[in-house]
Parts: structure tokens; sequence; C-alpha cells
């Protein structure tokens, strides 16, 4: 059933890329904390970082399953897709602003603040939107041909 591992995949880009806007949500919430639980200091930009999965299997596995006589796909894992590999912080530098009277000034006056710059959030999520909406198109889509194609049995 080949529908079924194409909604899979297509399942796997709405899940990633609604962890990326809750990425940008996090990253536009946190764009004034100047001071964090684990090591105190200010908020670091997060961004997803995303694998693609072929859903094929590599050279020395198929070579394996061509020696056991297997068929060439037979008892392939993967169906494809995207999925989230790992959340990293962006090592851009933090800014400094000038506010001696912020608790979390230094010595000289300078607050560091976070590194979330508001333009790139907001078109991280506009492409993550985007492409989050060209997938519930997909997925109607695939609907819509297997309705289809189920009337055309009758």
């Amino acid at each position: 059933m080949a529908f079924l591992s194409s909604m899979s995949i297509v399942a796997s880009g709405l899940t990633a890329q609604q962890l990326r806007l809750d990425i940008v949500a996090e990253n536009v919430t946190n764009s004034t904390t100047t001071r964090t639980e684990n090591d105190g200091g200010a908020y670091r930009r997060k961004m997803v970082v995303f694998e693609s999965e072929t859903g094929r299997d590599g050279f020395r596995r198929a070579m394996a399953r061509a020696a056991d006589g297997l068929a060439p796909g037979a008892g392939q894992s993967t169906i494809g897709g995207v999925k989230v590999t790992q959340i990293v912080e962006d090592p851009s530098p933090l800014k400094l602003v000038y506010d001696p009277t912020h608790p979390d000034a230094n010595e000289d006056g300078y607050v560091e603040m976070p590194n979330v710059d508001m333009v790139k959030e907001m078109t991280d999520a506009m492409a993550a939107t985007q492409a989050y909406s060209a997938n519930v198109t997909m997925m109607n889509t695939m609907k819509t041909v297997i309705s289809e194609g189920l009337q055309i049995g009758k």
C-alpha cells in the first residue's frame, strides 16, 4: 500500500515543521531573557536541524540483501520523509546593551541580551508555515485520489 507510506512521509513533514514553529515561538518568547536556569547567561537562539530519510537502504545493506537472495527493496526498514536530528543553539554573539540599572549589567553597565533577531524568527516562521501548508495540501490531495480510486470500483 504505497499511499500509506506517502501519508507517513507527509506526516513526518508535518511533525517536523510543527516542532520548527514551536522553536520559533520559544525564541520569540525569550527574546528579552537575560538569565537562564542552567548557566545564568542570556538566552541563546535555538535552531532545528532536519535530516532526510530517503527510504532506501545504503549500498552495504543492499549488497547484503542481494547476497542473501532477497529482492531489491524487500524488507526495507524506512519509508522516507524527514526527521529532526537535533536542536542546536545559535553560536552567534550575544548583543550588548548599555543599561547600568539592569540587575544583570556587568561592571561596565552592559547587559548581554539574547541573540534572537525578530526578522530571522519571522522568516523562519513564515517558511515553516508554508512548508506545513504544503504538507497539508499534499495530504488532502492524497485523500482525494484515494476517494476517487475507490469510486472507480463501484
